[in-house]
């Protein structure tokens, strides 16, 4: 019976070379704003804080479900609120650990995930404003609804959004450079 034997070579160790001819690579500059940074954290952070003050804002009026537009904005900010924290929650354990958060799956992800909530909220906080005008001003009812609590509302989503902006677009130019 022919059976074959394992063979081991032995494994030579890499020449030994001299920075100076050889420098190490260097990384593309972390710029503030990408996942994994500072300034990445600061605008999931920003990003949550808006979206809640404007969910806040919107569902201590008592009569907001009467309207779809408002409904659907309560239903944007809190998409935008538990992907912005969870994407923050990603950050601080990077900058923990000193991990790099550019894998293109990653990168992917992140760029879908702030392209789809950025839609939705801006088309939730366009409804609102709309129907917000409509309320004040063209049928000037604003004495028996909460019109003050609608416009903060409103504005919030449109700053949660307006933050949410610089995110996607670092995530897709990073993805763009690949």
């Amino acid at each position: 019976m022919f059976v074959s034997r394992p063979a081991v070579h032995p494994v030579e160790a890499p020449p030994l070379t001299d920075a100076a001819e050889n420098p190490p690579r260097v990384r593309m500059k972390e710029i503030q704003g990408m996942p994994g940074t500072p300034g990445g954290l600061a605008l999931r952070l920003s990003q949550f804080v808006f979206a809640a003050a404007a969910l806040g804002v919107m569902v201590s009026a008592s009569d907001f479900a009467s309207v779809t537009a408002f409904c659907y904005l309560v239903a944007a900010t809190i998409l935008q609120g538990l992907w912005s924290i969870s994407l923050a929650f990603l950050d601080i354990y990077a900058l923990l650990v000193k991990r790099c958060l550019r894998n293109p799956r990653a990168l992917h992800l992140f760029t879908l995930g702030d392209g789809i909530t950025a839609t939705l909220t801006f088309a939730a906080a366009c409804a609102s404003s709309g129907i917000t005008v409509l309320i004040g001003n063209d049928l000037n009812i604003c004495s028996q609804n909460h019109c003050t609590s609608f416009e903060i509302a409103t504005g919030m989503a449109f700053i949660s959004w307006f933050v949410v902006c610089p995110s996607f677009l670092m995530n897709f130019w990073s993805l763009a450079c690949r």
